[in-house]
């Protein structure tokens, strides 16, 4: 008996298109077949009807599809790097599911986009969201599932004490549910250039400790001639936010927000108003030299036209790969004077956000993913790479037995800066419309910077202006 069979162009590239037919057999369309591209038409004459059908069922069945799960990330150039690596190490390490890593932007950007995105009806499994979008998301009634609720339907053991104490905490609810993943978190950390500071007459192996150590490196820096002795990057939550929690002052009322939506600012108080008029007082003198908002900053260091700078401690991999000069990492600096200082900083960085509205198949690859994220050596190669805080002890603990922190001087302060006992002061700061808070924060102190206002008055304002948004978040979220 003779078979026929033809190949018919699918002009369309619709997957239900028919493109192929054979006597007894159902059309199959193009992506069905695991083609990408369109056959050319032709005869088929085979003796027997069992050899097409086998014939047909080893070439044209399709392999089982993935599904994929989106995730939106706001990491460009190195770090972006890395995100898109551990997407490709999860996909090659199973078969079942594939993490599609979206970049979207700065932050706020990716954020701003997930919301319109959920609105839609199209939301992303995965959003990565900054410290400061935390209380907004928690907010979020009906968008987001929490990580232990996604963990447990998954059957994956999930343990929220397995991840390192002061940053599970932070993303965590009054009754003990992990709300979001704890992926890149980060803290503040003292950066400087050797190089810069030989130059200077300084020892290189001994960075200031206290801010007037700072202040008297900075005059030797630029009596050798550098203009840039000391710029900040993310000057509200070094200079203000985890300033006041290393010196185990508060920032805001209500445990700085972690214990409710009816928190206040404090921040014009006498150790913050001294502080930000001591850096007002260094930049009328050439000694402080504000570049701008965000983390503006962090490049003009890495290019060595900065000296010194107060920044992320997820700085690391883009100063490893592009400095030219070496560099050193410390503490970030404290008043000795102050009671209870040096305590802990605060952590930065951002979380993983699952939202709402996927099927049960979809959230068990992010519980795949999560879990993966979450092994030791992953985690531990991670935090090598990036200067982010390990995600979990066992990671911590794995890192220091390779003598990876002995190798690499400095790259454990963010860790040691993050494991002291926290406080009310220095738990965390979590408020409701944090980035616009940060916003006016940027605003006021470039009027300082500017010698437009005093510290006091600037701070002042911050604090009013802040409260009011603080006010209508309590009262759009009761």
């Amino acid at each position: 008996m003779e078979i026929r069979g033809e190949f018919i162009e699918d002009s369309s590239n619709d997957p239900k298109a028919p493109f192929f037919y054979a006597t007894g057999s159902k059309p199959i369309g193009l992506k069905q077949a695991g083609l990408t591209e369109k056959p050319m038409k032709f005869k088929l004459s085979i003796a027997t009807a069992s050899t097409v059908f086998a014939l047909s069922a080893s070439v044209f069945t399709p392999a089982q599809a993935q599904t994929e799960i989106q995730w939106w990330h706001a990491m460009s150039g190195a770090l972006g790097e890395w995100i898109n690596d551990l997407a490709k190490d999860f996909n090659d390490s199973q078969k079942n599911y594939k993490v599609m890593p979206v970049f979207k932007g700065t932050y706020d950007e990716a954020m701003t986009a997930a919301v319109a995105a959920f609105r839609a009806g199209n939301a992303p499994h995965i959003l990565q969201v900054f410290e400061v979008g935390t209380a907004t998301m928690m907010a979020s009634k009906g968008a987001i599932v929490p990580v232990t609720e996604v963990m447990n339907k998954a059957g994956i053991k999930f343990d929220p004490a397995a991840y390192v104490p002061a940053v599970a905490g932070y993303y965590t609810a009054p009754n003990g549910q992990m709300l979001s993943f704890p992926f890149n978190s980060s803290t503040t950390v003292f950066w400087y250039n050797k190089d810069a500071f030989k130059a200077a007459g300084l020892d290189p192996e001994k960075p200031p400790l206290t801010w007037p150590e700072v202040i008297a490196a900075a005059k030797k820096l630029k009596d050798s001639g550098h203009k840039c002795p000391l710029t900040t990057s993310w000057v509200s939550w070094t200079q203000l936010e985890s300033f006041s929690a290393w010196h185990n002052t508060e920032f805001a009322t209500q445990g700085n927000g972690m214990k409710g939506m009816d928190a206040r600012l404090t921040v014009n108080g006498p150790l913050q108003t001294r502080h930000i008029q001591n850096l007002a007082d260094m930049a009328k003198d050439g000694l402080f030299v504000y570049k701008g908002r965000a983390n503006a900053a962090d490049p003009v260091f890495v290019a060595g036209e900065c000296a010194m700078t107060t920044g992320s401690s997820a700085l690391y991999g883009n100063v490893k790969r592009n400095a030219k000069f070496a560099f050193g990492t410390s503490t970030l600096p404290y008043y000795a004077d102050v009671q209870g200082a040096p305590q802990n900083t605060v952590i930065g960085g951002a979380s993983l956000w699952v939202m709402a509205g996927r099927k049960a198949d979809e959230y068990k690859g992010v519980a795949q993913f999560f879990d993966f994220l979450s092994r030791p050596e992953e985690a531990a190669k991670s935090h090598q790479r990036t200067g982010y805080l390990p995600l979990t002890i066992a990671s911590f603990e794995l890192t220091e037995k390779s003598g990876f922190y002995k190798a690499n001087p400095g790259t454990d302060i963010s860790v040691t800066q993050m494991i002291r006992k926290t406080t009310e002061n220095s738990r965390g700061i979590r408020l409701g419309n944090f980035l616009q808070i940060r916003t006016a924060v940027d605003e006021e102190l470039e009027q300082v910077w500017a010698g437009k206002k005093t510290a006091k008055d600037a701070l002042d304002s911050i604090v009013k202006r802040g409260n009011e948004l603080l006010e209508r978040f309590e009262k759009a979220n009761r």
